[in-house]
């Protein structure tokens, strides 16, 4: 059953967002939040007392099919512009063009859970999906409270093997990401995608640092990040059933040239994503299931 308006804790608000869209927000004790129904999208996490923590663009389109800049993105069932020939653009798969259910919201201990979910045949008015013909069932839980949870579990429903990329493409707001630091990832290898790069798999050496585009895969990663935004904030990114941590920023020359992002926010922002991509797609059988979650906290 789908969630209606009488049916939320008086911390929720089931109201009509940017473009018209769907926009679920949740207001406690303990911190403020916002989800769009298109995509499962969550587009703001502010615990009580702190500084935003998610980052939006301010060119960001809100319209239906069309992606959202910004917040959380549900990157599946391929992860940019995915590893077989003949996926429909746009990159990043179709679940976040997609409109999701509420199907239930919780208030405990001043925290609040979401639960929405996705199917095949919810995403069939989605042309991308076309090209991605398997039965499947989508879980995205979301809470809101000291820290964010997002945990996002897909369920094989169809009568074959299915193979899919995902991740939890997570923009986070910092202070200025040339004095932001990514720590955790000392020794861990990775696809370097920045324009230029090589195809041969690199190793980091001690922390990331931003001094131009930074596009990078890294593989076999199960540990917990911290990323030291450079104003005495620190944002951990932990996670679970994922075996990638994707780190990005646009910098110049690519903010520039994207139309649903300003020239001038690169800056502001760094994408840490818990991710399952490229050689690390997930495989399930019929009816198994897999679920990948990202856990985000901040101290000072």
């Amino acid at each position: 059953m789908t969630s209606t308006a009488a049916d939320l804790p008086e911390s929720v608000t089931l109201a009509e967002g940017e473009g018209g869209l769907p926009v679920v927000r949740v207001a406690t004790a303990l911190a403020t939040g916002e989800l769009y129904l298109q995509g499962a999208h969550v587009t703001a996490w502010t615990p009580a007392g702190a500084d935003p923590v998610i980052w939006m663009s301010g060119a960001s389109h809100f319209a239906p099919g069309e992606p959202i800049r910004g917040g959380i993105p549900i990157c599946f069932p391929w992860f940019g512009p995915g590893r077989e020939p003949g996926l429909a653009p746009p990159a990043h798969g179709f679940a976040r063009l997609a409109p999701w259910r509420l199907e239930a919201a919780e208030e405990r201990d001043g925290a609040v859970t979401l639960t929405l979910r996705l199917t095949d045949a919810d995403a069939a008015g989605v042309p991308a999906a076309a090209s991605w013909p398997h039965p499947f069932t989508a879980t995205c839980t979301v809470t809101f409270g000291r820290e964010l949870t997002v945990a996002l579990t897909v369920r094989n429903t169809g009568p074959e093997e299915i193979s899919y990329e995902e991740a939890l493409h997570t923009y986070l707001a910092v202070s200025d990401v040339r004095t932001t630091t990514v720590d955790g990832l000392d020794g861990a290898t990775y696809l370097d995608k920045a324009p230029g790069a090589g195809p041969d798999l690199l190793t980091q050496e001690g922390e990331v640092t931003f001094t131009g585009e930074t596009d990078r895969v890294y593989a076999s990663t199960a540990t917990a990040v911290v990323v030291d935004e450079g104003a005495g904030r620190r944002i951990g990114v932990d996670k679970d059933g994922s075996a990638n941590t994707v780190v990005w920023n646009p910098w110049v020359d690519k903010a520039a040239a994207m139309p649903d992002y300003g020239d001038d926010e690169w800056p502001s922002m760094v994408c840490v994503e818990t991710a399952n991509a490229l050689g690390d797609a997930v495989v399930l059988a019929l009816g198994e299931e897999h679920t990948t979650t990202a856990r985000i906290t901040v101290t000072r």
